[in-house]
């Protein structure tokens, strides 16, 4: 015989609210509803084993059949599983003891608590699953690159949408500094993290990490892809300056030019997209001496020493070639720090007849103060030639002295040399 469906407005509600879930196959869908109705059924039956649930997210609605017994009149023990004879043919008159009647059960007529139950379980579970799914996407992403479409814009942060609805937050740590971002616009970014507090993922994306211009450079460098040549080490400025060690196993292969490309052809789009981020590729070098060598390119080293056990190197170099060693506000000295994991002095090389004119800095204590003496000291310059021949921003920086003084001592000392 025909059954008509529930048509209740609050339920076809509910499943008009479920029916778009993103995230949530069909099958997993289907098994929480009918879970959720299997749970309000057993609270008003005492079981659910008898009933059969019939569940079509699809459309919107679904069907609900209690099974029972027909037993002698007055033989009803069960009032859930079993049905007298007389009840049973008010239903059909051909029924007889023995066969089981399947019954269509009203879900309106438990009542309207027990329909905001429902309600309430199906989108506490629907939640859930669509955080889980969304937490196990990105979270297999992290490390790679995805793209968004700028939503909102704060002062901390941006928030991008991919294109199933999901919000991916780009901190304003994790953005480039020369980046200006419009609604609507398309911006990519690698997933640095999933937090999932409280089950609640949040997307943390970010194009200031090196993992950024790597996954950049494999796309860009079909070597990269193929494994022929690996990046072994980055180190970036964000916006500014990036440097990158790369190797290949294959001799016949030069792993900066591949890199690289024809007049800097593969490594255009890249600097764009980083927002004019200039890219210096060096050959990687298991022997440290020569990689830091490499490092400071494009200055040319003339001796290093090493402390292998502080990670620390002294780089001596020609007078005309420490400024191109440090780089324009430090910045070449730094990526080199970065990229080499050593922490580097740079030194002026002097000739006998510098050495031999040299002046202890005790000897200035008329003119400069003894505390600012003793932080120089401090970081390893003894002498006026050494302080004189050391890179301005390392004193700055090493002896944690403001510009000010050390121009000033700058000046003092090199007053005795004129």
């Amino acid at each position: 015989m025909a059954l008509k469906k529930d048509k209740g407005p609050s339920m076809i509600e509910t499943f008009q609210e479920f029916k778009e879930t993103k995230n949530i196959d069909r099958t997993t869908l289907v098994s929480v509803l009918e879970e959720s109705f299997r749970n309000v059924i057993a609270k008003m039956f005492g079981s659910d084993e008898n009933f059969d649930v019939i569940v079509n997210p699809d459309k919107g609605d679904f069907e609900i059949y209690r099974n029972r017994i027909v037993v002698a009149d007055g033989e009803v023990q069960d009032e859930n599983k079993q049905i007298s004879l007389t009840e049973a043919q008010k239903i059909e008159p051909d029924y007889e003891v023995g066969e089981e009647v399947s019954e269509r059960v009203e879900f309106a007529k438990f009542g309207r608590r027990a329909i905001l139950n429902l309600r309430q379980t199906l989108a506490s579970k629907i939640l859930e699953l669509e955080h889980d799914s969304l937490y196990n996407k990105y979270k297999d992403k992290v490390g790679q690159i995805v793209s968004g479409e700028v939503y909102q814009m704060w002062k901390r942060e941006v928030l991008l949408i991919d294109d199933e609805g999901n919000e991916l937050h780009l901190p304003k740590g994790d953005q480039i500094p020369n980046d200006n971002y419009h609604k609507g616009e398309t911006v990519r970014a690698i997933v640095k993290e999933v937090q999932n507090e409280n089950n609640n993922p949040r997307i943390i994306l970010s194009r200031t990490s090196p993992q950024f211009l790597e996954r950049l450079l494999e796309a860009e460098v079909p070597e990269i892809n193929d494994g022929l040549i690996t990046i072994k080490r980055i180190a970036r400025m964000p916006g500014e300056r990036a440097k990158v060690a790369v190797e290949s196993y294959d001799e016949r292969i030069d792993p900066v030019g591949a890199c690289v490309g024809v007049k800097g052809s593969r490594v255009h789009g890249i600097v764009r997209e980083l927002g004019g981020e200039n890219i210096d590729v060096i050959n990687y070098s298991n022997n440290i001496q020569l990689f830091i060598q490499r490092a400071l390119s494009p200055a040319k080293v003339t001796e290093i020493k090493l402390n292998a056990d502080e990670h620390k190197a002294e780089v001596y170099l020609q007078p005309e070639e420490v400024s191109l060693a440090i780089g324009r506000s430090g910045m070449n000295i730094k990526l080199a720090s970065m990229l080499t994991e050593f922490t580097i002095d740079v030194f002026r090389v002097l000739n006998d007849a510098e050495e031999d004119e040299d002046i202890y800095l005790e000897e200035f204590s008329d003119e400069i103060d003894q505390w600012i003496i003793d932080a120089i000291k401090a970081i390893g310059l003894d002498t006026a030639k050494a302080v004189i021949n050391a890179p301005r921003e390392m004193l700055i920086e090493k002896a944690d002295l403001e510009e000010e003084t050390v121009d000033h001592v700058l000046e003092v000392l090199k007053a005795e040399f004129e």
